[in-house]
C-alpha cells in the first residue's frame, strides 16, 4: 500500500503525478505540477522548492486516504470484476420498460462486439471510454451493414456513463472516469407527427393487431409514452364530477408521481372496465413486427410519414401547441422536467408557421 511521488519530462517541463500501488493494482494522479528543468535563477529554484513541497504534502495527503481505504482500493475484488456482466445485469432490470429494454440490449449487442468492451472495471478509464466512442460513431455497424445514426451512438454512450456512475453507487470503483469525458453531441431529429386531420384518417382505417391501434390513439390523445401505456391498469384511471377522468402514476422513464387529465375520447379507446388490477392494453407488447403493423395502418390511411409508436406522443404535444396550449402547460402534460425539452416541440410550430406564410405568393 505505497504512494510515490514520480517526475516525467514533459515538452520541456518535469511533470509530477503520485504513483499508487495496492495488491497488483497499480493507478496515477497527474497533479498538474511542473519543475523547471535547469533552473538557473533564484526564482527558479525557489518555485521547484515550494512545487515539490506542495506535491510531497499532496502524496502524504493521498498516502492516509489510501490506508483508510478512500481511493479507489477499498475492495481490490470489485474492482478486478467484469464491466460486460454487470452492463447486462443492468439492462435486464430494463426488462418491464418496453422500448427503454431494447434500447439497453442493442448497446450490449454492439458492446460484445466490440474488442476492447470486455474489461475489468479497474482498466476503465478516459481513453477506453474516447476508443468506445470512436468505435460506436466510425466502426459499429446495424444488421443492414449501415453505420449507427448519431443519435443511437449517443444512446449507447450514455447507458455506458449511466453504469459507470451506478458503478460508483454499488462501490465498485470509487471514481467515475465517464465525468471527465465529453459525450457525443446529439444530432437534431426530426420529429415526426400527425396532424389532426391525419389523426382522424388513422381512427377510421383499419389495423390488424386492435390493442394497438388503441393504444396509439390513446398516446395521442393523452401524450404517455409506450412504457407507461404499457404497464397502466385500470386502478390508475380515475373519475371524478369535478375533474372528469384523469390518471394517477408513477413515470416509467422519470420515476415521477403524476396526475394527468385525460378527454372523454382518451376514455372511448380504452374498452369496457374489468377488475382495478388489470392492465388497459392487455397483451400490448413492443417489437419490429408492431412497428411494421403500426406502418401499414398509416398506409391504409394514406398517411407516408414514417410514423412510429413515440410518434404518438409527438402528436399529442404538437397539436396542444397548435391548439393555442400555453408552453408550460403542455410541459406539464408531458411530464417533462424542464422546460428545455419542450421547447423542440416549439420550434416544431414556428416551422410550420413559416410554411404556412410562404404559401401565399403573387409569383410577381
Amino acid at each position: 500500500m505505497k504512494v510515490t511521488l514520480r517526475q516525467r519530462n514533459k515538452s520541456g517541463k518535469i511533470s509530477l503525478y503520485l504513483d499508487f500501488y495496492h495488491k497488483g493494482i497499480r493507478k496515477y494522479e497527474y497533479l498538474r505540477l511542473y519543475l523547471v528543468e535547469k533552473p538557473k535563477t533564484s526564482d527558479d529554484r525557489r518555485l521547484n522548492k515550494e512545487t515539490l513541497e506542495l506535491a510531497n504534502n499532496l502524496r502524504a495527503k493521498r498516502q492516509i486516504e489510501l490506508q483508510n481505504g478512500f481511493y479507489g482500493f477499498s475492495d481490490s475484488e470489485k474492482i478486478c470484476s467484469s464491466f460486460l456482466p454487470y452492463f447486462e445485469s443492468l439492462a435486464e432490470k430494463r426488462k418491464e420498460s418496453g422500448g427503454n429494454y431494447g434500447n439497453w440490449m442493442s448497446a450490449l449487442k454492439h458492446l460484445k462486439k466490440w474488442k476492447k468492451a470486455d474489461v475489468r472495471f479497474m482498466d476503465i478509464n478516459n481513453v477506453w471510454l474516447e476508443d468506445l466512442k470512436h468505435y460506436l460513431v466510425y466502426e459499429a455497424r446495424t444488421k443492414q451493414g449501415k453505420s449507427l445514426s448519431k443519435n443511437s451512438c449517443v444512446s449507447y454512450f450514455n447507458k455506458v456513463r449511466a453504469t459507470l456512475k451506478q458503478a460508483v453507487k454499488d462501490k465498485i470503483i470509487s471514481e467515475n472516469p465517464g465525468e471527465d469525458v465529453k459525450g457525443i453531441q446529439e444530432a437534431e431529429t426530426k420529429r415526426e407527427f400527425l396532424t389532426l386531420e391525419e389523426l382522424k384518417q388513422i381512427v377510421n382505417a383499419h389495423c390488424e393487431i386492435e390493442v394497438l391501434k388503441n393504444a396509439f390513439i390513446f398516446s395521442a390523445l393523452t401524450g404517455l409514452r409506450f412504457s407507461d401505456i404499457e404497464k397502466l391498469t385500470w386502478a390508475e384511471i380515475q373519475h371524478s364530477e369535478e375533474n372528469g377522468y384523469y390518471i394517477r402514476f408513477k413515470q416509467q422513464k422519470t420515476k415521477g408521481q403524476e396526475t394527468l387529465p385525460i378527454s372523454e375520447d382518451a376514455i372511448k379507446f380504452t374498452g369496457e372496465r374489468p377488475p382495478n388490477n388489470q392492465k388497459v392494453f392487455k397483451g400490448l407488447t413492443y417489437s419490429d413486427y408492431n412497428n411494421a403493423k403500426i406502418r401499414e395502418w398509416m398506409i391504409r390511411a394514406g398517411i407516408e410519414k414514417h410514423i412510429t409508436f413515440h410518434c404518438a406522443r409527438h402528436t399529442y404535444a404538437t397539436l396542444q401547441l397548435t391548439l393555442g396550449t400555453d408552453i408550460y402547460t403542455v410541459s406539464k402534460l408531458l411530464g417533462h422536467k424542464s422546460l428545455k425539452t419542450t421547447e423542440v416541440y416549439a420550434k416544431i410550430i414556428d416551422e410550420k408557421k413559416t410554411q404556412a406564410a410562404n404559401r401565399i405568393k403573387l409569383d410577381l
